[in-house]
């Protein structure tokens, strides 16, 4: 690769985030460029997002993967982050990847970072949480984003290296915050398998969430991040179960057709 400078665009997906992204896009200002697709805020996320980029669009939902692939194709710069309204770029992790894209002499096409989710007031450091990479920073015109609705990727054609800064992860501030997203994400995530092929049994849904939770709380020590942890771990489990319990459903709704 030549060792030219190069540029970086951060991508951001937002619906009715005004809590989180000024200080998400904050975090990134430093950056070429800054795209946020908005789906149908009611807030005022759209005006504060305004207030750190003019590259501001509106996208009908069609599922996490669809829509990050749209704001994806907004891109302009050699190189893209991926960054999620309830996440902040620290300034170490600034660093590292202002180093990688200024010099633009990386061997690697994709980076994956380190992630610290915050749950219900506390950093959790266990429960196969952390350091929970995800690949976040790729050339643009050698990653995509797969077509999950919910729990998508980035697909990298090339070798994936590694970062060592967090990136921080503002996940469920409460309780109430938590179960407005489980309904919509496990739903989403029955879509999924039902488009998948993926076939209900009893056995997954009996299971499946009971292996998750001794998988967290015991092997990856969740037991470690005292009472969150502990709620975390069953939490997920019910996940599992209600994905399941989903998933049944619509398979009936779609024999009665």
């Amino acid at each position: 690769m030549s060792a030219q400078k190069s540029t970086l665009s951060v991508i951001v997906i937002t619906k009715d985030e005004e809590a989180n992204i000024q200080e998400c896009l904050a975090s990134v200002q430093w950056a070429d460029e800054i795209i946020v697709v908005d789906s149908g805020s009611t807030d005022k996320t759209v005006q504060y997002a305004h207030k750190h980029t003019k590259k501001v669009y509106k996208k009908e939902w069609e599922g996490f993967g669809a829509t990050k692939a749209f704001a994806l194709s907004k891109a302009k710069c050699e190189w893209v982050f991926s960054l999620d309204a309830d996440e902040r770029v620290t300034p170490e992790l600034a660093d590292e990847i202002r180093s990688v894209v200024q010099h633009n002499v990386a061997s690697h096409t994709g980076f994956s970072v380190p992630r610290k989710a915050f749950f219900l007031g506390k950093w959790i450091k266990h429960c196969g949480w952390y350091p929970g990479r995800v690949v976040r920073l790729f050339r643009r015109k050698h990653g995509r984003f797969t077509p999950s609705q919910v729990h998508e990727a980035i697909a990298v054609n090339g070798t994936i290296g590694v970062l060592r800064s967090d990136l921080l992860h503002y996940t469920d501030p409460s309780l109430q915050h938590y179960f407005q997203k489980f309904n919509r994400y496990t739903t989403l995530a029955a879509e999924d398998l039902l488009s998948k092929g993926e076939r209900f049994s009893f056995d997954k849904m009996l299971f499946r969430p009971f292996w998750t939770f001794l998988r967290m709380y015991i092997l990856r020590r969740g037991f470690l991040d005292g009472v969150e942890g502990f709620m975390l771990c069953v939490l997920s489990s019910c996940y599992v179960f209600t994905k399941y319990a989903k998933l049944r459903e619509l398979r009936r709704k779609q024999k009665a057709k």
